[in-house]
């Protein structure tokens, strides 16, 4: 990583290297532990790494899946992490020891898609059309009708209490409590990535058209947002729901969804990358965010009410595969295609 200098801009909150590590692979899931204390990095052929994150030791090795892992995630209290891979398994692995604890059967050969919810003992996994509940343990709760074509999202409402998948045909909502589909939001397309605010009041979708859309979760109404340069597969709330950022080209798109929300109105338009914009990240609690390009620049943008402005950027040697921060935002990980994973600390602004 090698920060730029520009001199037309204010002096930069400085991106200050931690540790570095290689892990010889093409990364395909990066997540910080909730309590900030492990960075789990998995690569593409299978294995999963665990690493301190004060000082980059690692810690375990875990043996993934054995074609390729998909997919990670971290259960709330930091003790298990979850995977899923092209072997048509669930894993859940302590993280304390490294040992397997669960080994679930997907229902496809391929496992795309794993979460668990941020209150509660739930596990959700997506294989094609397979949707399957899980407590923590690998105990299977239940296993939902097929959706109507192949799950390519999923994620949690905040307080746990719902989830949502995409697919071709929209989002589709479910209460974990009930066996069946809680509501559905139909669109005649292809919905490829799918974010709630952190409010619960809208969902939004990145898709195959190269539109964006945000559903207003109470009332089901949608608003269509389009011309970006490519599908859009990159989404970032802000921790107090009024911005969504947006990929789908080389601009970084910035939409503010206060008030009436984002319909007739202009959206931020944020220029820096030359590549097309490969991952966006917003601060937990903060508004900084981080984005990875394709050319392998990381950039840091401070948004609010004025014009949001880059504050400083670093460039890597291979594009950007992943980008997480930590619990406190202090701390961003940087994951490129080269398999080098880099650790930076970023000052308060």
């Amino acid at each position: 990583m090698r920060q730029r200098k520009r001199k037309s801009r204010p002096a930069q909150p400085p991106l200050k290297a931690i540790w570095r590590a290689t892990i010889d692979d093409h990364p395909i899931g990066l997540a910080w532990s909730p309590d900030s204390k492990i960075v789990a990095v998995a690569g593409v052929s299978g294995p999963i790494m665990l690493f301190n994150g004060a000082d980059g030791a690692l810690q375990h090795r875990l043996p993934g899946h054995a074609f390729d892992t998909m997919a990670i995630a971290w259960r709330k209290d930091s003790q298990r992490l979850a995977s899923v891979g092209q072997d048509g398994k669930a894993r859940i692995w302590d993280a304390q020891t490294g040992t397997q604890k669960a080994e679930m059967d997907g229902g496809a050969s391929w496992v795309e898609r794993v979460a668990f919810s941020p209150v509660g003992d739930w596990l959700v996994s997506a294989a094609g059309r397979k949707l399957r509940l899980w407590n923590s343990s690998g105990e299977l709760i239940r296993e939902y009708p097929d959706a109507n074509s192949t799950i390519t999202d999923v994620k949690w409402r905040y307080d746990g209490k719902q989830f949502a998948i995409s697919a071709y045909n929209g989002v589709v909502l479910y209460d974990p409590a009930e066996p069946e589909p809680l509501r559905r939001f139909e669109w005649q397309g292809s919905t490829l990535t799918l974010e709630w605010s952190p409010d619960g009041k809208y969902i939004a979708t990145g898709d195959q058209d190269s539109t964006v859309h945000f559903w207003i979760t109470d009332t089901g109404q949608d608003l269509q947002m389009w011309g970006y340069q490519t599908k859009v597969l990159e989404l970032a709330w802000s921790f107090n729901s009024r911005y969504l950022a947006t990929g789908g080209g080389t601009h970084v798109v910035i939409w503010d969804c206060s008030g009436k929300g984002p319909e007739n109105t202009r959206p931020a338009m944020l220029e820096g990358h030359q590549g097309l914009i490969k991952h966006l990240k917003f601060q937990r609690q903060g508004m900084l965010l981080a984005s990875g390009g394709k050319e392998g620049m990381l950039g840091i943008w401070k948004v609010g009410k004025k014009t949001p402005a880059l504050l400083a950027d670093a460039v890597f040697k291979a594009p950007i595969a992943s980008l997480a921060w930590s619990k406190d935002d202090r701390r961003i990980a940087v994951a490129d295609e080269s398999g080098t994973l880099s650790i930076a600390a970023v000052q308060r602004v």
